[in-house]
């Protein structure tokens, strides 16, 4: 696992390059990764393009506060990834305009929100679902969360936004990034006769490249 002081220099650098090119604005998201003994978490209110390493939040893995600024009222919902998914070491929630305007819209299936339009938004992201809405901060997130079992890489809040897991914070930003750039394409294209990726053309690829962020 990489150093605590590495992990916060590099959610300050790729936080910052989220922020730099759009996929944040003002204090909105958040971004934590996990480090031998415990989670590092962005402070709330905090706007991801002027973080300082030193003052990003640090809990222990019951959650309990230990250092830092306060971390983000989001906190439920990241603990409830590592606590399904032990592959996670990252997780990146965002309000990138795309996939938050798909978790808008009222027919976006709840049971596959990004459905397999390029080969890459099955290898790097996976099958999304549709978290019913509670308020930002609510600790019933967490429990929605929980329901799915770790059976989920990626989810969209409904009228909210993504949260995207990875094995460490690099494949975490790059997976909420292509997630971003898929829903835009899904929005762009409404209305529009979609070719999406066959059963067989989905299956080819968890083949050979596992599924989503499970590999």
């Amino acid at each position: 696992m990489m150093s605590e002081s590495k992990t916060r220099e590099n959610i300050v650098r790729l936080s910052k390059s989220l922020f730099d090119r759009g996929f944040s604005v003002g204090s909105a998201g958040n971004i934590s990764a996990a480090v031998e003994d415990g989670i590092l978490m962005t402070p709330t209110n905090s706007c991801l393009g002027f973080l300082d390493p030193a003052r990003i939040g640090k809990l222990d893995h019951r959650g309990n506060y230990v250092s830092g600024d306060k971390p983000s009222k989001e906190i439920f919902l990241h603990r409830a990834f590592y606590e399904t998914r032990p592959q996670a070491g990252a997780v990146v929630h965002l309000h990138s305009t795309y996939a938050t305007a798909l978790s808008c819209l009222s027919d976006t299936d709840p049971e596959d929100c990004i459905p397999p339009l390029t080969p890459y938004v099955v290898m790097r992201v996976g099958r999304v679902r549709l978290i019913p809405y509670v308020r930002p901060g609510d600790e019933k997130a967490g429990d929605l969360i929980r329901d799915l079992r770790g059976a989920y890489a990626a989810v969209l809040l409904a009228n909210h936004g993504p949260v995207v897991t990875g094995k460490d914070i690099e494949s975490a930003v790059y997976a909420s990034e292509e997630l971003e750039e898929t829903a835009k394409l899904l929005v762009m294209l409404r209305g529009a006769p979609v070719r999406m990726l066959s059963t067989s053309n989905v299956q080819e690829l968890k083949a050979v490249f596992g599924e989503g962020l499970k590999s």
